[in-house]
Formats: structure tokens, sequence, C-alpha cells
């Protein structure tokens, strides 16, 4: 081979060399915040979305998961995709709702105290449907989904047993956020102090608060009982879910057949990730009997007499958080049928 070839050879190679990098910086980047550790339900079931997309879009998209608030804590990330600054994330409702009103449905008190079957009734149909579209209009977002499962939210005594609804007035309870949940929290004689997932460990330990709203899955991520969890109060206070939102610039940017592998691989983890967040409920709550956590469940009857009481006040709460009547006309109907 002449020295012209081998040269000529040579800048093809190269050229093929630039072309493969300059195409692998083009892909589109989509990196997604958790705010939780990576035993959390929410990051493992994020994760399985995210091997199942990346196996699916191999070569057409460049998916990264962020997790423990390393790129932001969720009570921040929902301003971060409508800046720009992520491309998604699965923020809990309870971080949503100042920022568009009507994601506080869910936690308003008509559904305290109510079965997982009611809210995926409400939350899987016409009512969700609704409200997703409304996310996405105020917050400039693209929901992917069906939400996925946390479980029941309930109340946790620090150094502070907790043995019925009595035991509640007075006490400082750490919210992770939510104005509904703020209000709920009040109507039953408790103050909320919205604390970020991680800054609980110095509040407890600088004894700040002697409550704390969450689910048995997430006190047992952190071995919370070594921290002065002694008594947890299964009120199922609301049920937690997370969103699934994609920054709508970044949805407008990708073609349609990556955003609907998106969808198809978000809609792949829902029932598994729901059976996940059961069994990780369950386990937890047996790890919680088994470290000496005190746990009291109140009966369906005093749950629903509370929900009673606190309904009285549910059409000023609508009206101070914005909550659209007709939505809750709606959820009303349903939830009498």
């Amino acid at each position: 081979m002449s020295t012209q070839s081998k040269y000529r050879l040579l800048i093809i190679f190269f050229m093929i060399f630039i072309s493969r990098v300059s195409f692998a910086q083009a892909l589109p980047h989509l990196r997604i915040s958790t705010e939780n550790n990576a035993s959390h339900v929410q990051t493992r079931v994020v994760q399985m979305f995210v091997d199942r997309l990346s196996e699916k879009l191999r070569g057409k998209l460049e998916v990264e998961l962020y997790h423990s608030a390393e790129l932001f804590r969720d009570s921040n990330v929902v301003k971060a995709i409508a800046d720009g600054k992520v491309q998604m994330a699965v923020p809990g409702t309870w971080q949503i709702d100042k920022f568009e009103p009507n994601v506080g449905l869910f936690l308003l008190p008509m559904f305290y105290g109510r079965d997982a079957e009611v809210n995926y009734t409400l939350r899987d149909g016409e009512v969700g449907q609704a409200i997703n579209q409304k996310i996405g209009e105020t917050l400039g977002v693209k929901v992917i989904g069906r939400w996925i499962d946390l479980g029941y939210a309930h109340l946790y005594g620090v150094k502070h047993k907790i043995n019925s609804y009595e035991d509640l007035v007075g006490m400082s309870v750490r919210i992770a956020g939510g104005d509904a949940n703020a209000l709920r929290i009040e109507a039953l004689g408790a103050s909320p102090r919205v604390v970020p997932w991680p800054d609980l460990p110095q509040a407890l330990k600088h004894g700040n608060i002697d409550g704390i709203l969450t689910t048995h899955a997430t006190i047992v991520s952190a071995n919370l009982w070594e921290k002065g969890v002694d008594s947890a109060f299964e009120d199922k206070e609301y049920f937690a879910q997370y969103v699934p939102m994609v920054s709508q610039r970044f949805w407008n940017r990708i073609p349609q057949e990556t955003q609907q592998a998106i969808k198809e691989a978000w809609e792949s983890v829902i029932e598994e990730s729901r059976l996940m967040a059961v069994k990780t409920q369950q386990d937890a709550y047996a790890t919680l009997k088994e470290n000496g956590v005190r746990i009291v469940t109140p009966s369906a009857e005093d749950r629903a007499k509370h929900r009673k009481i606190m309904m009285l006040n549910q059409p000023a709460l609508v009206k101070k958080l914005g909550i659209a009547p007709f939505l809750v006309e709606k959820t009303l109907i349903q939830l009498n049928k």
C-alpha cells in the first residue's frame, strides 16, 4: 500500500472516530434526580425504570440517576425542572401542591384513613388525569404516566409515646412539605414543622421535634429508632405517591418514538412497583417491631370519626389552598358511591 493510500485510510478512520464521538456527544441526556438513598423504594423503582429505558433506547438516549439529593432535594427539584436544571424527577405529591394547588386534593381530610384502592380509583382515573394536565400546564412539565407508591403515611413519636388521638395534641410534628399536610396536622391539634429529609437527623439530634409524618419504610431506611423514634400511630394520614415528571423543554426536543419509549418504560414498572411498595412497608413494619417501636392502629371506625370531624373544615381548606371546587365535587361523588 502506498504512503498516499495509507494517509487516505488514516483520514477515513479518523473521520469515523470523530463522527462517532460527535454522535455520542449529541445524544439527548436525561438526568433524573431523587432525594432518597439507593435503598429507598422511590429510588429503587426509578432505577428499575432507568435500566429498562437504557436497554430500550441504547445509543439513542443517555440516562443517569442521581439519588440521595446529590443534585436537588425534592423540595427544590420542581423548580429545578421548570428552570431546565434537571430533566426529570419524581417528587412526592406533598412537594407539588405549593406550585399546583390541585395536587393537594389527595391530602384533604376526605382521604384521611382511606384504603389504597380508593386512592387508585381516583388517581388513575379522570380526576388524576385532570390533575396531571394541570401539573403540566402550571409547571411546564410532562407527567409521563401513573404515579408510583410510597405507601401510607402515619405519625411517629420521638421519645413521645402515641397511644391515642389525644396524645397528638400539642406535638411538634415534622412534615416533608405540603400546605394540606400542615393544615391536617393542625386539625389534629399538633403543630407542623417542615424539615427536609436530609436535615432530619440534625433536627432529631437537637430535640426540635417530637413527631414525624412519614411511612414505615422511610423510618426504617434511616434506622430512626436509633434517633429516638419509639412509637407509631397507624392512622393512614394520606396515601403517599410520587409523580413522574419530565421537563417540557426536554420533552419537546426528543423524537416522538423516544417519548413513547419513555412512557412505555415507565408504565412497565407501575404494577411491579406498587407490589414492591407494599412488600417494603410490610417488611418495615416487622423491622420496627423487632427494634422495639410500639405500633398502635386506630380502628377504621375511629379513623372515620376523625375524618368526619376534620371534613367540617374541608370547604375552608379547599378555598384556602386554591383547589378547584369542581374537582372536589367530582371526588366526593365517587367517594360516596
